[in-house]
């Protein structure tokens, strides 16, 4: 059985360097949430849809390496693309962190490298589909890599009693910085006939601008965080690809972090269906307009904020798991809610998405800095690589279970309910877990509140 590495200092002394390299760390969520909220959730879905449908043949299908595509189903596949490569992708980029110990030139690499791509969108237009799909497939992938090693740092900024805290307010800045862009943006599609561009141009733009967002708020990032020397090196294999099938072998003596991961898996999977599909199911069973919808996805960007700190300091007196279950209880409460929603119900609707913003930033700050108490020291970004995968790699179940239902039934109001089974699940998984045992497995000294 592998032994599990000491544990580092439970608190940091919060000096003014360790809070200047807190605040380089929280303005990377600022930095990055925009391609989440601009690029993937928003804009870039339905026009690169349409960029599409500008390219089609004869038959009305894109011809791609001998296939014959809808253009609907193009960006789907372009984006499942993606998450495929970044499974392979990410385990190894906290490989490479954790043996290296070079995380501030990963974290900039991939930013960059990210940033380009998504400000080269702008370029997409006349029929340019593979551009666009090469492109945000770099953009995605390099995402992902950056995401996985800015988690890492996490232990190292914030003791176990102050990760809750640190965690959450790192996903609020990502809001304030997501929803202030999204304004902008949606004030320039919305607007685009009276500064004579057409609705592609704007939204050209606002994909652009995202970019030059995340590359220049990196930079600032960069300049704040440091290096930390890489723990038990003289240990370590040569190379990257041995590091990560060592951490591998290694992650069976520790099957309670396995088990948080699973718990994660099937509940974040339940979190990212719903935001994902919730617009789906407001137009086509509830009959809302396009600007209802756009109002409620800036809605939930701004009342997020409060919920991810509200729920960080109810973390700090009741525990990280306590929180996160009460608040897998409100997405079940909210699934029941949005199943009898009446037709045309705006309300109704921005009422419910309200509660979503509310748990949503926490469920998933939360779930960060508790993951971050089960990994062995020296082994952050690795282990974040397969939290990642968790994130991402499985985020085709719910959308599986929504899809089936609504083949077997004809009704988005059963397919939408069919998504309580993974908070359910979720909720079990968790609640089972027994956490400060965990904690205690990984090496690593239990908050005073789990």
């Amino acid at each position: 059985m592998t032994t599990a590495p000491a544990a580092g200092p439970t608190a940091p002394p919060a000096d003014r360097a360790l809070r200047r390299e807190r605040f380089g760390w929280y303005s990377y969520d600022w930095a990055m949430s925009v391609f989440n909220t601009s690029v993937t959730t928003v804009f870039l879905g339905p026009y690169l849809t349409s960029v599409a449908e500008d390219a089609v043949g004869p038959d009305g299908r894109l011809p791609v390496l001998g296939l014959s595509i809808p253009p609907g189903s193009w960006f789907s596949y372009v984006l499942s693309a993606s998450v495929v490569l970044q499974v392979l992708v990410l385990p190894l980029t906290g490989a490479v962190a954790d043996r290296t110990g070079r995380k501030r030139q990963l974290l900039g690499g991939f930013a960059v490298l990210g940033a380009l791509a998504t400000t080269g969108l702008f370029f997409v237009a006349d029929g340019r589909y593979l551009l666009g799909a090469v492109l945000f497939i770099v953009a995605n992938i390099s995402f992902g890599a950056a995401t996985v090693v800015y988690y890492s740092w996490l232990p190292d900024l914030a003791g176990p009693d102050e990760r809750d805290a640190v965690s959450s307010r790192g996903w609020a800045f990502g809001y304030v910085g997501g929803a202030l862009l999204l304004a902008v943006h949606l004030g320039l599609v919305l607007g685009a006939e009276s500064l004579g561009l057409t609705t592609g141009e704007a939204v050209r733009i606002c994909l652009a601008t995202a970019g030059l967002w995340w590359g220049a708020f990196t930079v600032f990032t960069l300049s704040r965080l440091r290096d930390r020397p890489v723990r038990a090196a003289e240990g370590r294999p040569r190379s990257g690809f041995r590091q990560l099938a060592a951490t591998m072998r290694e992650m069976r003596a520790f099957p309670l972090t396995l088990w948080f991961l699973g718990a994660y898996l099937l509940f974040n999977d339940g979190v990212q269906t719903v935001i994902s599909l919730s617009a789906t199911y407001a137009t086509e069973e509830l009959g809302l307009e396009q600007s209802v919808l756009t109002g409620a996805i800036l809605m939930v960007q701004v009342v997020a904020i409060a919920g991810a700190l509200g729920l960080g300091r109810l973390a700090g007196r009741y525990g990280a798991k306590r929180v996160v279950l009460g608040a897998l209880v409100a997405w079940i409460g909210v699934l029941l809610a949005a199943f009898s929603l009446q037709e045309g119900a705006v309300a109704q609707f921005y009422a419910l998405a309200a509660v979503i913003g509310l748990v949503q930033g926490g469920t998933q700050a939360l779930s960060r800095s508790l993951f971050s108490q089960l990994i062995p020291a020296g082994k952050e970004a690795e282990y974040y690589g397969f939290y990642e995968i968790s994130d991402r790699g499985t985020s085709w179940l719910g959308p599986l279970a929504f899809g089936l239902t609504y083949q077997l039934t004809g009704s988005y109001r059963y397919a939408i309910v069919s998504l309580v089974v993974f908070f359910v699940a979720g909720f079990v998984a968790l609640a089972a877990l027994p956490v400060r045992r965990a904690v205690l497995a990984a090496g690593n000294t239990p908050p005073e509140r789990l």
